[in-house]
């Protein structure tokens, strides 16, 4: 734990968020918590909580409560930016991303999309993976070769509509 824990504010993507994400941040770093251990605290997993920080997800109003004690920071500072006023802006940063561990997964998509496509419309037909009803998972799987990450994208089917 670190009392005079810190984020670079001024460099991206801290730089495009509201002041209480990067309060957020800090708090986190503060306490010395994983997203893992916020997530729990609050009933969420650990990537949906990640995504909440970066203001890529909604909080609800208990969830709100439960992040401010969690963090203790007032709830009603959170509230006051992050409220049932506020919703997200989806989909930040640049296309494409600069950062290399963003620019893998993308390249990932560029190389592999059209092969998991054809294989999504071969076992479900002709449609999507839903990001909206999505769950991702994260995990780390020990290799002798260097340890993996495994990245798990559950989402729901949602076939184009006839008429």
């Amino acid at each position: 734990m670190s009392e005079t824990a810190s984020v670079p504010s001024s460099s991206k993507p801290y730089s495009d968020l509201p002041p209480i994400n990067v309060a957020l941040f800090e708090a986190k770093a503060r306490k010395g918590l994983t997203f893992d251990e916020v997530a729990k605290a609050i009933g969420r997993d650990e990537v949906w909580i990640a995504a909440a920080f970066y203001g890529q997800a909604k909080l609800a109003p208990e969830e709100i409560e439960a992040l401010g004690r969690v963090l203790d920071i007032p709830a009603a500072n959170i509230q006051g930016y992050l409220g049932a006023h506020w919703w997200p802006n989806r989909g930040i940063g640049p296309m494409p991303p600069t950062d290399p561990l963003l620019y893998r997964l993308y390249e990932g998509v560029l190389v592999y999309g059209h092969a998991i496509k054809a294989i999504i419309h071969e076992k479900f037909g002709d449609g999507i993976m839903s990001m909206i009803d999505c769950k991702v998972h994260l995990t780390k799987k020990p290799d002798p070769k260097g340890d993996r990450v495994v990245l798990t994208f559950d989402g729901k089917f949602l076939p184009y509509s006839k008429w």
